[in-house]
């Protein structure tokens, strides 16, 4: 494989590395040759990643971070940086999605924490570890976000978060670019995660989302890491404020579901979306 793709001798940190998403992120990168920090509130959740990662021959360092902290994420990127002499790598993955909610009653409170961790935290992180890139003059940023900044669904605290991560890429790429630093971020769809799995004990939903999503699967965590290992990669150096949209297409399809199902893709197959109907019940 090409060089490029690798990240030999770089450094890439993770947020909310414990959660399925980072676990899958941090297996990659350090499968790729980085050398790891991995960052959570309370350090205790990263034993287990930490180790495995240890054994197959990374380099691992573990970090308390709460990225609603502006003290707390400089002093984590001072931490790295001390440790490994640079930051290359930046993934802003930390996030929490808001209960459902009614829009004209949702709560405050869950509004608040969806920006503070999902956006703020993004924000905080990126001028922390961003720092030593700029000094540096090159790094690249990877921030997570989900389709639900495109479309909106059953949390609007969480659709609006992540739409302004959308708008907080853009900017960060125009703004830093010229100093070296690459943004760009990826939208997952729907991703089974064990966080996640708790939704797919529902045969109907899981049918549903299976169904509505062309390539009839559920996305998996190396779906998402791949993507990110690609844009944190040389491989990716003329990418910078781009959104991938890891969904198995599923953003497309809102026209070909509201046609006669014997006309859908083509009339060759058709999605079967019978669980829609039980889930109403």
């Amino acid at each position: 494989m090409n060089q490029d793709f690798f990240l030999q001798s770089k450094v890439a940190a993770i947020t909310g590395a414990a959660g399925g998403l980072g676990t899958g992120i941090a297996k990659r990168l350090a499968g790729l040759g980085a050398s790891v920090a991995l960052l959570e509130p309370g350090i205790e959740r990263l034993v287990s990643l930490a180790s495995e990662l240890t054994d197959s021959g990374a380099t691992v360092l573990n970090v308390a971070c709460n990225v609603t902290d502006a003290a707390s994420t400089r002093y984590a990127a001072a931490q790295v940086l001390s440790s490994f002499g640079r930051i290359d790598v930046l993934v802003n993955n930390a996030g929490v999605l808001a209960r459902p909610s009614a829009l004209e009653s949702i709560s405050l409170e869950d509004w608040d924490r969806s920006l503070a961790v999902n956006l703020t935290g993004a924000l905080l992180c990126t001028a922390s570890f961003g720092a030593a890139m700029l000094e540096a003059g090159a790094g690249s940023i990877v921030n997570i976000a989900s389709i639900a900044a495109y479309s909106p669904n059953t949390s609007v605290a969480y659709s609006v978060s992540k739409a302004g991560l959308l708008a907080l890429t853009r900017h960060t790429a125009v703004e830093w670019a010229p100093r070296g630093i690459r943004a760009n971020s990826v939208s997952p769809g729907f991703i089974r995660t064990p966080l996640s799995e708790v939704h797919y004990a529902n045969p109907d939903l899981l049918q549903l989302r299976t169904q509505a999503t062309p390539v009839r699967r559920l996305g998996t965590v190396d779906d998402v890491a791949a993507i990110v290992g690609f844009l944190a990669s040389p491989a990716s150096a003329f990418i910078n404020g781009e959104d991938i949209v890891a969904d198995g297409g599923f953003l497309n399809t809102a026209l070909m579901h509201v046609h006669d199902p014997a006309q859908q893709y083509g009339g060759t197959h058709q999605a079967d979306l019978s669980a829609f109907a039980r889930l109403g019940r």
